[in-house]
């Protein structure tokens, strides 16, 4: 089949939904699909075609048209994707976006009628409701995949009507060829990876190691990311004494993320707002290291509180603190809990029960055969 994947955004922008999409269409196209993909410039200076490992690559100035509120490159902009659709007649248009670029693809619907797949990322109750351009997306959409529980149930709040054509893909990715290596615990190392901006909760991670320092004075904690917020974190850090303990590693490429976990005693997500799914908790869990989290959005899903790791209320320093240190004073309970994340990993999200159901998703949309029930988790 011929897919457009529509993507809010792609590389070289790198997030756990961008690498998802990469590691997704790679798998796909091994499967005899081809693919071509719409995206945002995101502000990168690069041209507005290329071809990324085969895959052709069509880049608009989607968010910046709209913020200048530029009519007339609008509709210039909107009589290009027009004519792009027309020419690439794909099979299948899969959404994987939910902000700006929804606009264009919905006014050249009329135009170009294909049947839709819409993979949700964001909560519909926190993106304005049913109004927006995500609810009539998501309206509009022959089916809607949601990548954890949390998030189909957020949709089924906002749109009851759309139960009969919807259901869960769990995000995964391959088991790394990394091999996991023993927990240290002489020396602990807690680790924060993602974007670094204020909804990842960092400083929340900080303010708990400075309370887990004071009785674990050779812990260390790993900081790996960038992102707007990355001056008041250090800052943060300098300000609690911290400043020799913390590791600001910067950016860090994909492929080096296993070796990078391969390092940490627990992996700390401590997200302020609603995660969709938690792929770090999914790649702490692959590598057998124990999360502590918040309990918010998709991240119960990955992380079995009691089992896997331990889940702690938002915005709660002193209950990440808490959590921490059981772990640090317990290593027989944390290298349990991260041999039963990587099992888990293994048998419920599945890379190649991932890749399946988007394959059968892909073709059953196409050929008007859903037959999936809403409630279950497609595999």
């Amino acid at each position: 089949m011929k897919i457009l994947y529509w993507a809010e955004a792609f590389w070289p922008t790198i997030g756990g939904i961008e690498v998802l999409s990469e590691h997704l269409i790679s798998a796909l196209r091994k499967r005899g699909h081809e693919f071509v993909i719409v995206t945002d410039h995101r502000g990168f200076n690069i041209s507005d075609t290329m071809d990324y490992n085969g895959i052709p690559v069509y880049r608009f100035h989607f968010q910046r048209l709209l913020e200048n509120r530029d009519i007339g490159q609008i509709a210039a902009t909107l009589r290009k994707i027009a004519q792009l659709k027309q020419s690439l007649d794909p099979d299948l248009i899969h959404i994987n976006a939910c902000g700006p670029s929804l606009f264009f693809h919905l006014s050249t619907v009329v135009e170009n009628p294909v049947r839709t797949l819409c993979t949700i990322h964001a909560l519909l109750t926190h993106s304005g409701g049913r109004d927006t351009v995500l609810g009539q997306m998501l309206r509009k959409a022959d089916w809607v995949s949601a990548v954890s529980k949390a998030m189909l149930d957020d949709v089924h709040q906002v749109l009851p009507e759309i139960a009969h054509r919807s259901s869960i893909i769990y995000n995964s990715l391959s088991m790394p060829a990394v091999r996991p290596e023993p927990l240290p615990f002489d020396a602990p190392r807690l680790l924060c990876i993602g974007r670094v901006v204020v909804d990842k909760g960092f400083d929340l991670a900080l303010k708990a190691f400075a309370s887990i320092a004071q009785s674990f004075p050779r812990c260390r904690m790993i900081i790996a990311g960038n992102g707007p917020a990355m001056s008041d974190l250090r800052k943060c850090a300098a300000e609690l004494g911290l400043k020799d303990s913390v590791e600001f590693t910067g950016w860090v490429e994909p492929e080096e993320i296993p070796r990078l976990i391969n390092k940490a005693t627990v992996v700390v997500i401590p997200s302020r707002r609603h995660e969709s799914f938690g792929l770090v908790a999914l790649q702490a869990a692959q590598m057998a290291r124990p999360v502590v989290a918040t309990h918010i959005g998709g991240l119960p899903e990955v992380v079995a509180h009691g089992e896997t790791g331990l889940l702690v209320e938002n915005e709660n320093s002193e209950a990440l603190s808490t959590a921490i240190a059981s772990l640090l004073a317990n290593p027989d309970i944390a290298i349990r809990m991260g041999r039963s994340a990587q099992l888990r990993a293994e048998k419920l999200f599945s890379w190649d029960h991932c890749v399946d159901a988007y394959d059968t998703l892909y073709k059953q949309i196409s050929k008007k055969r859903i037959v999936l029930k809403s409630t279950s988790t497609a595999r």
